[in-house]
C-alpha cells in the first residue's frame, strides 16, 4: 500500500466531495422574488410563513415557528415552557454549549448527565436518576442525527410530569420507529447554521403539536405580541427572534431537497458501517433498531488508539485530512468548559441555587470523555457523494492503519487532551 500522504506519499482521494451548501436557480429565483417584492421583513411577508408550515408538515407537526438560529430556538422553547429561576433542566454533557446555555439564559440550572457509550446520546437511566423536585424539563440531543432513546425519555417525562424537548439540530428528517423526530415531546428545535443538513447560513425553527406551546413560543419570538392583537400590544416577556424573508425563501427551497439528501446520507452511512467495521480499532456510532433513518449530520466513529500504534487522535485526523478525507471537530464535555469550571455560570442563577454546590459538575462523565476525545467525525456533505466516495474513505483509513507505525515514529510531540 502506498505511503501516507502526510509522510510524502500520494493522497487516496483526489475526486472532490460534493460542495456545500448546495444551491441552484431555485434559490436565485426565490431570493429575487423577495428582492423585487420589497417585502423583506417577516411580519408582512409570506416566504417565512410558508416555510414554517412546510417544515412542520414534513416532520408531521402541527406548528412551526422560524427563528434566527438554533440557539434562539432553544431559548424561545425554554421561555414558552416557563422554565425560570430555581428550575433545573437535564441535558447531556456531550453536546454543543447552546443546549446548556439556553437553560442558563432563563436563570435555570442545566444539569449535565453522561451519554450512552454506543450512540453518544443522553443516557435515560442517568436522566431518571438526576430528576429532583426542581426538574422542569429534559433536553434530548439527537447526536450526529441519531435520535436519543425517545421511547424511554418520553415515558420518563410523562411519569414525572416534566417537559421533553428534542434538540434536533443534527437530525432533520431522522426517524424513530418510522416516525420523523420532533413530536415525541413537547417541542423540538432545529438549526440551519451553515454546516447543518439544510441551511440559510443561520436560522432555526421550533416545531410542536401543542397549541399552547406554539402560542407562547410565537409570542416570545415576536416581542411578546399575541395573534390578532394590536401591533403595539405586548402581553408577555418576549424578544425579537424573527427570521427574515430572505432566509425563509432560501430554506423553503432547501427543504425540497431534504428528503432525497437524507435518504442518500443514510444509505451511504450504512455502506460505511459495513466497510469500517472491518477495520480493526474503528467502531462506527451504533444504529439502534428503533432508528429507521438517520439524518447523519456527521458520520461518527470511535478510534482505538492501541490498534493504530498509539498515535493521537489529532495525528490520526491530520493523516485522514492529508488523504483527502474531511473532518469536523467533536464537542468537548460541557461540564469542562470554562464557564462552568470557573463558576461564571452562577451569575445567571439566583437565590440558593446561585450559592449551593452543584455536585454533578464534579462527576467523571467517562462516556462523554470517550466520545469527545476518541471519536472522529466526517461531516455530512461527504455523505452526499457516491459509493466510490465511501469506498475511498475506507481505503484511506485502512492505509492509515497499515502505516500507523511509521506515523507514530514520525509524530511530533503532541499534548494529549486530558
Amino acid at each position: 500500500m502506498p505511503d501516507l500522504a502526510l509522510l510524502g506519499g500520494h493522497k487516496t482521494k483526489t475526486k472532490p466531495f460534493p460542495d456545500w451548501p448546495m444551491y441552484d436557480d431555485k434559490e436565485r429565483r426565490a431570493l429575487m422574488e423577495v428582492l423585487e417584492s420589497r417585502v423583506w421583513w417577516r411580519t408582512p411577508g409570506i416566504k417565512t410563513l410558508e416555510f414554517e408550515r412546510a417544515f412542520a408538515t414534513f416532520h408531521r407537526a402541527k406548528h412551526g415557528i422560524a427563528v434566527t438560529n438554533g440557539t434562539a430556538a432553544l431559548e424561545v422553547v425554554m421561555a414558552a415552557l416557563s422554565v425560570g429561576p430555581g428550575d433545573e433542566v437535564i441535558v447531556p454533557d456531550f453536546t454543543f454549549i447552546a443546549t446548556a446555555s439556553a437553560v442558563l439564559f432563563t436563570g435555570a440550572l442545566p444539569v449535565m448527565v453522561d451519554v450512552l457509550p454506543d450512540t453518544y446520546c443522553i443516557d435515560p437511566d442517568l436522566v431518571e436518576a438526576a430528576i429532583t423536585p426542581r426538574t422542569k424539563a429534559i433536553i434530548a440531543v439527537h447526536m450526529g442525527g441519531h435520535p436519543a432513546d425517545l421511547d424511554r425519555l418520553a415515558k420518563i417525562a410523562r411519569e414525572h410530569s416534566i417537559a421533553l424537548v428534542e434538540d434536533s439540530s443534527h437530525a432533520h428528517g431522522s426517524e424513530w420507529h418510522g416516525r420523523r423526530i420532533g413530536t415525541f415531546g413537547n417541542a423540538a428545535t432545529f438549526s440551519f447554521q451553515s454546516s447543518k443538513l439544510m441551511t440559510a447560513g443561520e436560522g432555526g425553527i421550533i416545531i410542536t403539536n401543542e397549541d399552547e406551546v406554539e402560542r407562547l413560543a410565537r409570542s416570545v419570538h415576536d416581542c411578546g405580541r399575541m395573534p390578532g392583537e394590536w401591533f403595539y400590544s405586548h402581553f408577555i416577556y418576549g424578544s425579537n427572534y424573527r427570521l427574515s424573508e430572505w432566509q425563509g425563501a432560501v430554506l423553503g427551497v432547501q427543504l425540497t431537497r431534504l428528503e432525497e439528501q437524507t435518504a442518500r446520507r443514510h444509505k451511504n452511512a450504512r455502506l460505511l458501517d459495513g466497510l469500517l467495521i472491518e477495520i480493526e480499532g474503528i467502531t462506527p456510532q451504533k444504529l439502534s433498531p428503533q432508528c429507521t433513518r438517520n439524518g447523519q449530520y456527521a458520520y461518527i466513529f470511535h478510534v482505538d488508539r492501541d490498534t493504530f500504534a498509539g498515535i493521537s487522535i489529532e495525528r490520526f485526523i491530520a493523516a485522514m485530512n492529508a488523504e483527502g478525507i474531511p473532518n469536523q471537530a467533536s464537542y468537548p464535555p460541557v461540564h469542562n468548559l470554562h464557564v462552568f469550571k470557573s463558576g461564571e455560570y452562577r451569575k445567571k442563577l439566583t437565590g440558593r441555587q446561585a450559592e449551593e454546590p452543584h455536585p454533578f459538575l464534579k462527576k467523571d462523565f467517562p462516556e462523554t470523555h470517550r466520545a469527545a476525545w476518541e471519536t472522529v467525525w466526517i461531516p455530512q456533505p461527504a455523505l452526499l457523494g457516491d459509493e466510490e466516495d465511501m469506498h475511498e474513505i475506507a481505503t484511506a483509513l485502512k492505509k492509515i492503519q497499515a502505516h500507523a507505525g511509521e506515523l507514530a515514529a514520525a509524530s511530533p510531540a503532541v499534548r494529549e487532551t486530558a
